[in-house]
Order: C-alpha cells, then sequence, then structure tokens
C-alpha cells in the first residue's frame, strides 16, 4: 500500500502541466539538502577535535554531554518552521476504499523519511564510533548514541502534534518563545545552565540501558499521540488551518476613515489573517523583533560614545521587517485575484494605495513594540525612530518598486519555509537598497559631523518622503497601472 500511494503521488506529478518547473525546483531543493548535510558530516567526523579546541580543558564527551541540550533546542526551532505536516495528500486519499488509520500510518512513516532526521545521525555517530565506543564499548556507545537518536525523534512525532495542533496560533508562538527564553536565554542571562541538568542523563546512558529504554518509550508515546490527533481529525474540515474567528473577521476601524483604499486595507488584513503562507510572515514579524536583543546586549558593538553602524540595519529590520517580508511580493497575494480589481473603477489604484496604508500602519505598530529597547539607552530609540521615518517616506516606495518587477502568482494556503512562489529576481535584489539605502544617508553626516548628524539626516530624508509621498506614491502606482494587463496574464499562469 505504501509503495501504491507513492505511485499515485508520482503519476500526479508526471501529469501535471508544471512537472518541468517542479522537477527543478525539486532536483534543487534535493542538491542543497544533500550538499547541507554533507557539511554536517564533515562537522561530525572533526566534532571531536572541534571540542577540544572550544572545551578549554574540560574532557570532550562530558563538555559535549552538557551541550545536547542546546542541540535539541535548535533542533527544536528549526523542526517547527521546517517540517512538514503529512496530511497534504488528505482530499486525494480520503475518498478511496482505504482505511483511515492505514492513510494515517502511512502518511506519518512517509514523513519521517526526511532530511531533518538525518541531521543528529550524521552529526554524532562519528564522534561515537571514534570517541565513545573506544572509552565504554559497543553498548555504551549503542545506549548513548540511542538515546540521543530517539530524543532527537521523538521530537519529530512531537512537532507533528504540536505543529498541527497550534501552529500559527498565540499559544504556539508562546511555547517557542517559552523554549528559547527558559533554554538558551536563561543560559545566556546566567538564571541557570540548563544544559547541566540534562548532563547526567546522557553521562548515565554511557553506563546502563535505563535512559535508552526511557527514551524510546517516550518516542513512542510521541508517535501514538500525533496519530491518534491525526486519526480523530481525519477530515478535511479539521485537518484545515483552523482559524479564530474573533481574528480572522475583525477589522481596524480606522482604515474605514481613508475610502476605498481604507476598505480594501482592512480585507488585505483578513487575507493576511486567513491564509497560512501570510500569516506565518506576520507572526515572523513579531518574532523578528526580539532581532535587536542579539546586538544590543552583545559587548562587541557597545561604544562609550557615539552609535555603532551596525545599529542602522538592525533599526531598519526591526521597524520595516513586515514591510520588507510581505511588500516583496506585492501583488502575487493578490494573484487569484487581480482580475477583479483590473475591472473596478479605479480598482487597481485603491488596492495599491490600500496596501500602502497597510504597511505604514503595520510599521507604526513595530516601531512602538520596539520602544522597550530604549531600556539599553536613549540612542537605541532614537536609531528605531530615525529607521521608522526613513522606512515610511523612503524605503516603503523603493521595496515596492522592486517588487512590482515581473511579479509572480502564488499559493497563498502554502507555508513561507522554502516555499518560492511567488518569488523572483527582484526579491533578491530588494537586499541592495535595504543594506547601502539607509548607509547612503547615514555614513556621509556620521563620518563628518557625527553620528547623531547621520540620525538626524536619515530622519529628515524619511520626512521628506513623507511629504512627497503622493508624488512617490503615484509612480509605483503608475506602473502597476502600464503593467496592469502582463501582470494580470503572467497571474493565470497554473503554479
Amino acid at each position: 500500500m505504501f509503495f501504491t500511494l507513492l505511485r499515485l503521488q508520482a503519476l500526479k506529478s508526471f501529469r501535471s502541466t508544471s512537472f518541468a518547473k517542479s522537477a527543478l525546483a525539486t532536483g534543487f531543493m534535493i542538491f542543497i539538502a544533500l550538499l547541507l548535510l554533507s557539511y554536517v558530516f564533515f562537522a561530525g567526523l572533526f566534532l571531536g577535535r572541534i571540542i577540544e579546541l572550544i572545551a578549554e580543558g574540560r574532557d570532550a564527551l562530558d563538555f559535549l554531554n552538557s551541550g545536547l541540550i542546546y542541540f535539541f533546542l535548535v533542533e527544536f526551532m528549526y523542526r517547527y518552521f521546517i517540517q512538514k505536516l503529512p496530511v497534504v495528500e488528505l482530499e486525494s486519499l480520503l475518498h478511496l476504499p482505504i482505511g483511515k488509520k492505514r492513510i494515517i500510518q502511512i502518511l506519518m512513516l512517509r514523513s519521517f523519511i526526511s532530511p531533518l532526521n538525518l541531521i543528529a545521525l550524521l552529526l554524532f555517530l562519528p564522534f561515537g564510533i571514534q570517541d565513545i565506543q573506544e572509552q565504554y564499548g559497543t553498548l555504551g556507545f549503542i545506549s548513548w548514541f540511542g538515546t540521543l537518536l530517539f530524543f532527537s525523534w521523538t521530537l519529530h512525532w512531537f512537532m507533528l502534534w504540536f505543529k498541527q495542533r497550534f501552529e500559527d496560533s498565540i499559544i504556539g508562538l508562546l511555547v517557542v518563545f517559552a523554549t528559547l527564553i527558559l533554554g538558551g536565554g536563561a543560559t545566556f542571562m546566567g538564571w541557570y545552565n540548563i544544559g547541566e541538568l540534562i548532563a547526567p542523563m546522557f553521562a548515565m546512558a554511557l553506563t546502563s540501558l535505563i535512559p535508552l529504554v526511557v527514551f524510546f518509550l517516550l518516542c513512542v508515546v510521541a508517535f501514538i499521540l500525533a496519530f491518534r490527533y491525526y486519526v480523530q481529525n481525519a477530515y478535511l474540515e479539521d485537518l484545515s488551518d483552523e482559524e479564530d474567528v474573533r481574528f480572522v473577521n475583525q477589522s481596524f476601524g480606522f482604515f474605514s476613515r481613508f475610502g476605498v483604499a481604507g476598505e480594501l486595507a482592512n480585507l488585505e488584513w483578513k487575507l493576511i489573517v486567513r491564509h497560512k503562507k501570510s500569516r506565518t510572515y506576520l507572526m515572523l514579524s513579531a518574532f523578528f523583533l526580539l532581532y535587536g536583543l542579539i546586538f544590543y546586549t552583545n559587548p562587541q558593538y557597545q561604544r562609550v560614545e557615539g552609535i555603532h553602524p551596525i545599529f542602522i540595519f538592525v533599526g531598519v529590520f526591526i521597524t520595516g521587517i513586515f514591510m520588507i517580508q510581505y511588500g516583496q511580493q506585492f501583488l502575487s497575494w493578490n494573484s487569484g485575484n487581480f482580475d477583479f480589481f483590473l475591472s473596478k473603477k479605479a480598482g487597481v489604484e485603491s488596492l495599491v494605495k490600500g496596501k500602502y496604508l497597510l504597511f505604514l500602519s503595520i510599521s507604526l505598530v513595530c516601531f512602538l513594540a520596539s520602544v522597550p529597547y530604549a531600556y539599553f539607552g536613549f540612542e537605541i530609540l532614537m536609531v528605531h525612530l530615525a529607521t521608522f521615518l526613513f522606512n515610511i517616506g523612503i524605503m516603503v516606495h523603493v521595496i515596492i518598486y522592486l517588487a512590482l518587477w515581473k511579479p509572480k502568482p502564488m499559493d497563498l494556503n502554502k507555508g513561507a519555509m522554502f516555499n518560492y512562489e511567488g518569488v523572483g529576481a527582484a526579491q533578491f535584489l530588494i537586499i541592495i537598497p535595504l543594506m547601502a539605502g539607509p548607509y547612503l544617508v547615514y555614513l556621509p553626516f556620521s563620518l563628518l559631523i557625527g553620528d547623531y548628524a547621520g540620525l538626524i539626516a536619515l530622519g529628515i530624508s524619511g520626512m521628506i518622503g513623507l511629504l512627497a509621498f503622493k508624488p512617490l506614491s503615484q509612480l509605483n502606482i503608475q506602473k502597476v497601472l502600464s503593467n496592469r494587463y502582463e501582470i494580470s496574464s503572467s497571474f493565470r499562469q497554473e503554479l
């Protein structure tokens, strides 16, 4: 049955009109996966030597045992953002004369065939053979390495349940934040060392089979948890994206003051909340508001006087993260209904104005959410204010202008991670003005006069852009209008 379903999936792919494009994308992703896994394997070959260099005289195995928890914290994070759920084929399988439990079993086993489940194997197997087997024998190696693998595979089955149950929800986001704070953040802040709390378990695995048995049972429990949840909810209306109606249908009241453009901004907000990919971008924007903690607490970037130049990029990133991410695919979000706006009087113009309004509003929210960074110094607040003005006065027009170069269609119900629908050359070119634009204004004044003069120049240039907002936005509106039929034709192409 497993191979029969694989054959059906292969026939579905071969018969697709976009088979050539999908095959090229799949081949590229396989190449990238093999390349990354080869890097992991070579890192595993030299893991013992790497630990000796950074362990500062400590025993390499003790150091590794105390640091394994951080590997699993990282694994939890990349599984949350990358690991795919095994329910995408249900729509084409539930009508077949196959037991529902059998379908779920096959889909779950198929999900286990993933490069993510090879990372722990490739990284720690060479070290186990070279060091642990030599010191503790084959039984000690099997117990230690088996405990590590079952820990990793437990995360796999747990994540299948967790993502289906809480993905794109407030609870899921809070769990991710709590994992970061209680895990790596607690150690970084010096509250306690979670690695030292977990190390005795792996040390015991060297001489006892108890940890191996415990984690084997945890892996089985995680599998049963995910399996039962999928079986109980294996209906299209249940395994579809669950949305909180209170948020899906909620509008921003002040948008209504801006006429048709405001109404379309409201519709755009509902589109963002309702669809998986756009909602993921919104959640990532909230997540990346913590980006400043990496730089503002790092002694390397602290100065007695003045501001480190890297803070300018951090400020642009924090206050404009949603505009940068969502704006890169400016019209691709509306590829499914772009013809509707073409058929309405001033529909395209109102659509573009509505998106402008939404970008400016969410950028303002991001700036207000970043105000607590003033705890690290009043100059940080000045950086965020200057970069916020520059973003809404200058960068928003640049990002939209580049995003209008040959926009591509996309499916909004697919996830954002490793999904390149709607991505073209323009999305990669946007990084150039993002990196260079603020510094072209800031650095001349900073070098000639001082850092605060650079911030004032950055803020003033943004305010000038706001004063000239109407003619600048009209340039992008005219670009859309002049290419509207070409854009509409490209959106009709099947993904």
